[in-house]
């Protein structure tokens, strides 16, 4: 039963409307076709909501995706939030602008689960919008629902400034306190006590933190993966399609997502414990497969179209004449982290890291930020054996990126790195000049302490590291980073902030 889960995911659905289970795998034009042809709802479906708010993504300075899941409850059942069949008319316009609106209509069905996405072309650069929706059960039902603002990048011709939040580890269970955490376990495994769950009156809100970025009014929102815990608790684990579904239900309901996902804007990247387990490749049987893991992040999020199965999730963004973004893909073309480590072995994959260096080398932006969903400094934990800087990982491709950096001089362009996934903030300067920014654990109840460098049980026993920065005191948060042009007076800038989850600012670093 657990293989028909994960392989033919409602496929009553499909027999019931004569479809073929090749479409539910992903054929971009079958999939169009289908949604085009959807008839009426079945007999007797209920009139949908959408608990869940709206979310944009991937926005540039010309498109923008924009979605909403129909929902058949306002709040959680049993843990999760129930989906109901339904339409969704999308509407977008320019603020303080007599532009004729733009209007898109996407359907809510169980295959994509009911998840309507629609895709603004031809935007305006450097403009607020705002984006409204109608949704009912059929055309002739709409109803007035959730609306959210979001503004286009600025682009290469804009000297504008910016300013953008970046997180990593959003840990529901153990913010709620999920009775079913091997808290023995942990303690074995990161030598350091579990934090409590959050016990604030506010706690049904969500996450603090959430709040704390929305009063900063950041320009967007950056998820650098561990968006989701798929193996938290470990037993049981999501491992099928309804499982992992039904992670980010629970997690994007909590009211604080809600509240700032209808301001400001997000892109997405996916590390281990959101795509299949804690520092997992694509070897292993197991479930969820990495197939499926690709199909739910690429459904969940809004990365592209609805119906491009086969998008490339590693992109850049130019996002203004100053400051230009990279955004890797760090699990789907992995080598196994259990391959000896030499030039065979890839994170990265030859077709992305060809892109990578070949976008740098073009670019003419004064900064140039790489967001890494892993480190490449760090240093982290000598267990690990699954990111650029782990002994026996892949410290030979990140050694041989560090020389092509500094061979194309990009060492002295104002490149910085900028990753998620290590559970304390910190800045780091390399042996070679290259500095990175850990954003840090989202979460209090998921933070921990740095790996120092000098550290033995740590990937920089000789302490070649240094850390301009490190807390002293565990805590969770995120990192606020700003770029202002150049004035008469004052060249471009680029400042980085750390903030505990609360907004206190901890540190502070201008470039």
């Amino acid at each position: 039963m657990q293989n028909m889960d994960l392989r033919t995911l409602d496929f009553w659905c499909w027999m019931r409307w004569g479809c073929c289970l090749a479409v539910w795998l992903g054929s971009a034009t079958s999939l169009s076709a289908q949604v085009r042809s959807i008839p009426e709802p079945p007999a007797g479906a209920a009139q949908p909501l959408a608990a869940m708010g709206m979310m944009a993504g991937e926005v540039s300075d010309a498109s923008a995706l924009v979605q909403v899941r129909l929902t058949a409850t306002e709040k959680l059942v049993d843990g999760d939030v129930p989906g109901a069949w339904g339409v969704v008319q999308f509407t977008a316009q320019p603020q303080n602008r007599s532009a004729v609106p733009m209007v898109q209509t996407a359907y809510a069905f169980p295959q994509r689960d009911f998840i309507a996405r629609a895709a603004f072309t031809g935007l305006l650069a450097n403009t607020q919008y705002r984006c409204s929706v109608r949704f009912g059960l059929t055309l002739d039902q709409l109803r007035d629902g959730p609306e959210l603002q979001f503004k286009t990048l600025p682009g290469r011709s804009r000297a504008t400034a910016v300013r953008f939040a970046v997180v990593t580890g959003m840990n529901y269970a153990k913010f709620h306190g999920d009775n079913r955490i091997d808290r023995r376990q942990h303690l074995e495994e990161n030598n350091t006590e579990l934090p409590a769950p959050y016990d604030g009156p506010d706690k049904q809100l969500g996450y603090p933190a959430l709040e704390s970025i929305q009063k900063l009014k950041p320009d967007f929102f950056i998820g650098t993966g561990d968006n989701v815990y798929y193996d938290t608790p470990d037993d049981p684990r999501a491992q099928t399609v309804a499982e992992m579904r039904q992670k980010w239900h629970e997690q994007f309901i909590q009211p604080r997502f809600r509240s700032l996902f209808a301001s400001v804007p997000t892109y997405w990247i996916v590390d281990d414990h959101d795509y299949r387990v804690d520092d997992g490749d694509n070897t292993g049987s197991y479930f969820p497969l990495p197939e499926t893991a690709r199909r739910v992040l690429l459904e969940q999020l809004p990365y592209a179209p609805s119906h491009e199965p086969a998008a490339k999730t590693y992109r850049t963004h130019r996002v203004s004449q100053d400051l230009q973004v990279w955004i890797p893909e760090n699990r789907f073309y992995r080598s196994s982290n259990a391959m000896p480590d030499g030039p065979q072995k890839s994170i990265w994959g030859d077709e992305q890291k060809r892109w990578l260096k070949d976008t740098l080398v073009a670019s003419d932006a004064t900064f140039k930020l790489l967001i890494s969903p892993t480190p490449m400094v760090g240093p982290d934990d000598l267990r690990k054996t699954d990111n650029h800087c782990d002994v026996g990982g892949f410290q030979h491709e990140r050694d041989e990126f560090f020389r092509f950096l500094r061979d194309n001089g990009l060492d002295q362009q104002n490149f910085f790195i900028v990753c998620g996934d290590r559970h304390w903030q910190y800045h780091a300067l390399d042996s070679t000049g290259i500095e990175e920014f850990s954003c840090g654990a989202l979460v209090d109840a998921n933070s921990r302490l740095a790996r120092l460098p000098g550290d033995p049980k740590g990937t920089d026993p000789q302490g070649l590291i240094r850390h301009l920065h490190t807390q002293t005191q565990r805590s969770g948060g995120f990192l606020m980073i700003q770029c202002l042009p150049e004035t008469d007076r004052e060249p471009a800038k680029l400042t980085f902030e750390f903030h505990d989850e609360k907004g206190k600012l901890l540190y502070r670093c201008q470039k």
